[in-house]
Parts: C-alpha cells; sequence; structure tokens
C-alpha cells in the first residue's frame, strides 16, 4: 500500500462532526467527490456535504481493509481503497447499527482530485426505510 493511501485512510477514519476542516489536508480545492447519490464539486462543497452527513447520523465509522494503488509519477497517484462504512440513522431500521462494503476510487496529485465511492445505494439506504425498505427487500429476493 502506497504511503499516500494509509495515511488517507488514516485521516478519513478520524473525521467527525468536529474536524471537518482536515477535509482540506485531503482534498484539492477543485476535487470532485461522486457516489450512487450524490455528486460534489469543490472543497467548500465537500465540507458542507461531510457537514449534513455527520449531522443526520448519531454515529459513523470507516473500516479500511483493502488497498491497491499504481503510482503515476512523483506525488500523484490512482488507487482503490475498500472498507465498510457503519453507521446509525434515528430514522432508518429504529437507529439500529447498518453496515455497507463499499470501495473508492481515488486520484491524487499531492492532494485527492477525484474521489469515486462505489456501494450498493438499496443496502445502504433503501432497503433500511421503514415502509420501502421491506418492499427492495422482497424485490432482490425474487430477483437474486
Amino acid at each position: 500500500m502506497s504511503d499516500f493511501l494509509r495515511q488517507f485512510a488514516s485521516t478519513f477514519a478520524e473525521l467527525d462532526h468536529s474536524n471537518l476542516h482536515r477535509l482540506g489536508e485531503l482534498y484539492s480545492e477543485d476535487a470532485l467527490f461522486r457516489d450512487p447519490l450524490h455528486e460534489v464539486r469543490g472543497l467548500s462543497n465537500l465540507r458542507r456535504y461531510f457537514a449534513e452527513l455527520y449531522a443526520n447520523v448519531s454515529e459513523l465509522r470507516f473500516d479500511f481493509y483493502g488497498f491497491d494503488h499504481v503510482l503515476k509519477g512523483e506525488g500523484e497517484g490512482e488507487g482503490y481503497l475498500r472498507w465498510t462504512m457503519s453507521y446509525r440513522h434515528p430514522r432508518l431500521k429504529n437507529g439500529q447499527l447498518i453496515r455497507v462494503e463499499g470501495c473508492s476510487h481515488l486520484l491524487w496529485n499531492g492532494k485527492v482530485h477525484q474521489h469515486r465511492d462505489y456501494f450498493d445505494a438499496g443496502a445502504l439506504l433503501y432497503e433500511n426505510l421503514p415502509v420501502m425498505g421491506a418492499a427492495i427487500r422482497w424485490l432482490k429476493r425474487r430477483l437474486a
């Protein structure tokens, strides 16, 4: 694993509502962040996105366990991080802990300028909604 990915994962895992100023250590001013539900451009918008995320959950943790990278040049690289996100939201799954597996694709040149997350949006959100969740879980079982 590259030192860059190791440091990124360590710092990212330490983030919470009280230290989002640290996002500037990880992301460039023009960073692009995408996941199945959002697209966020720019560091200031990324700070707002994470502030809203942390304000709506009672617990949020990332455990990183897989790393793969390609160094392209001095300070420049591309890599993947595999992770498990664990979170609690008072309106989802009766506040129980929800775990979702995912992968992040990162491009960096000193700092991350592109971050794309891949995960099952149904497992993250839709399957845990009070009414819709049962229907989605049933549909997934039928399709499997």
